[in-house]
């Protein structure tokens, strides 16, 4: 009945929509160290216990879920070890009493100001249940009822640890003397008081955390907004899909055509600049002396030649080349590669007459392309430019 009673005030109290609760989500393992002492005050033959008089140490462990942000259950175990004299529980065994109990769980701080989607720093949790006690000196038994609260402070970047301070009431504790646990001494109900500090480690859930996560609630404006760009999108799709047709169709034919260009006899093609070039070199060459810029003699005839031509063809113009052999560096090949060519020029202009608008000299620089002997490589040639247009 009273679990009952704590889910309806639960789900009336929740302000929050939580994620769905799993049966694997929200469980959580922890232990526990305290004292315990009697709360009521009675006489063994002539002597006073009871109320303060003696201590128990106890050790406890605690298995729990979380059914919802308010309420949950818990199954406790609590051992109660050899006590100091005039404590109910005073036995000749280790281990004087046991208590097993399965309690309600009732977080005061959801229930009353809500859950935001992060358990709170520090919460105030009540537990309330009830279950079996066992004492070991005089193998007595019986049921019992526990209350407690929880001061409890959520630790940890995911709030995974719980640390808390426990004050607890349990009547019915069994005694050596009485073994019926509700059974009233000198009329007072047989109970004790026990504080406890204690730890829990909550497991991770299927929401990626170690809690309850608040749901994204979406409103029927969103939605619809939602809705709208799904259909856009699918439309944006259909029109991609006619053009990736279309695409592909596009790319078979180029695929066939580029097959039937490959399956045609192979052509050797030349540029049409090469082949005027080719035509228009005129055949006499002027050859230098390694290092050499200067026209020897057999140069000379090769120059004659050259500025018969022009004379005979008096539209003619004509380009000067000068190369190097690969020897030495490339600035010194460019530099003498310019020098002959304008050797050459120079010898056209002054000694034959041929007026200098219709040469050019150009330098060309080293090569090795002319001839496999380098000696044949350090030449001037001679270009016939008006036959190139």
């Amino acid at each position: 009945m009273l679990a009952a009673a704590m889910l309806t005030v639960s789900a009336s109290a929740q302000k929050t929509t939580i994620t769905s609760n799993k049966a694997g989500d929200n469980w959580y393992v922890g232990a526990n160290v305290g004292v315990a002492t009697p709360i009521s005050k009675f006489n063994v033959g002539t002597e006073e216990w009871g109320r303060l008089k003696g201590f128990a140490p106890k050790l406890g462990v605690r298995v729990g879920k979380n059914l919802t942000t308010v309420f949950g259950l818990a199954l406790d175990a609590d051992l109660y070890f050899e006590s100091s004299d005039k404590s109910m529980m005073k036995q000749k065994t280790f281990i004087d009493a046991i208590n097993v109990d399965l309690l309600g769980t009732f977080n005061l701080s959801n229930a009353f100001a809500g859950y935001q989607g992060d358990p709170r720093a520090f919460e105030v949790i009540a537990l309330v249940g009830g279950g079996y006690s066992h004492t070991y000196g005089n193998a007595s038994s019986g049921l019992n009822a526990k209350a407690g609260l929880d001061f409890a402070f959520n630790l940890g970047a995911d709030k995974a640890w719980q640390l808390y301070i426990e004050p607890a009431i349990v009547m019915g504790q069994p005694s050596p003397v009485w073994a019926n646990p509700f059974r009233k001494v000198n009329d007072k109900w047989n109970a004790i008081a026990q504080v406890s500090v204690g730890v829990n480690y909550k497991f991770g859930n299927s929401n990626g955390s170690h809690n309850f996560k608040k749901e994204q609630l979406r409103d029927q404006a969103e939605i619809d907004g939602l809705n709208a760009k799904i259909n856009e999108l699918r439309a944006d799709n259909k029109a991609k899909d006619g053009k990736i047709a279309a695409d592909g169709k596009a790319i078979a034919d180029l695929k066939a055509q580029l097959a039937a260009c490959q399956a045609r006899p192979a052509q050797t093609i030349v540029e049409e600049r090469i082949i005027k070039e080719m035509n228009a070199t005129l055949q006499p060459i002027v050859i230098f002396g390694q290092g050499k810029t200067t026209v020897d003699a057999a140069g000379m005839a090769s120059c004659e030649m050259v500025a018969k031509y022009m004379k005979n063809h008096p539209n003619s113009k004509v380009k000067i080349l000068g190369y190097a052999s690969p020897e030495g560096s490339k600035e010194v090949n460019d530099r003498i590669a310019k020098q002959r060519a304008e050797a050459v020029k120079n010898v056209l202009i002054k000694k034959y007459k041929i007026a200098a608008s219709r040469l050019e000299a150009e330098g060309q620089g080293a090569t090795d392309k002319l001839s496999s002997e380098n000696d044949f490589n350090r030449v001037a040639k001679f270009i016939d430019t008006t036959a190139q247009k």
